[in-house]
């Protein structure tokens, strides 16, 4: 068997290519890389792997409260935690429940999952509609 020495890339479909684009450049930290002349893919960089942001029709999900386990998770600093929710409420980006994780300790780091298509951060990822 090959040895996986690290994910190259992964994709997130998203309805609105420029509002997605910004929240994950501006709000979340990613470094733009390139977009597709036609527009249709944006490519970043989050933390040394390739985020592509892939156009595709509304609504994505359209079970809003039931996203089947889909979701994507970015690790900060255990120290940095509170400082990331205080960083995304400052961009308008409501924080659910009481904005602790009973679980996603990793290596010292926390996990807060962003979906930009509602604009709304759970400790589970799941998108609520506001």
């Amino acid at each position: 068997m090959v040895e996986i020495r690290a994910v190259a890339h992964f994709s997130i479909p998203v309805s609105d290519i420029a509002t997605s684009t910004q929240f994950y450049t501006e709000v979340v930290g990613c470094r733009h890389l390139s977009t597709t002349p036609n527009g249709q893919m944006v490519f970043l960089d989050v933390a040394g792997t390739c985020l592509i942001l892939v156009k595709r029709d509304a609504p994505i999900n359209p079970v809003p409260d039931n996203h089947g386990g889909v979701h994507h998770t970015f690790a900060v600093a255990h120290g940095e935690y509170a400082a990331a929710l205080e960083h995304l409420r400052a961009h308008g980006i409501e924080i659910m429940g009481n904005g602790h994780l009973n679980r996603g300790i990793i290596d010292n780091a926390q996990q807060c999952s962003p979906n930009p298509s509602c604009g709304t951060v759970t400790r589970e990822g799941v998108c609520r509609q506001q």
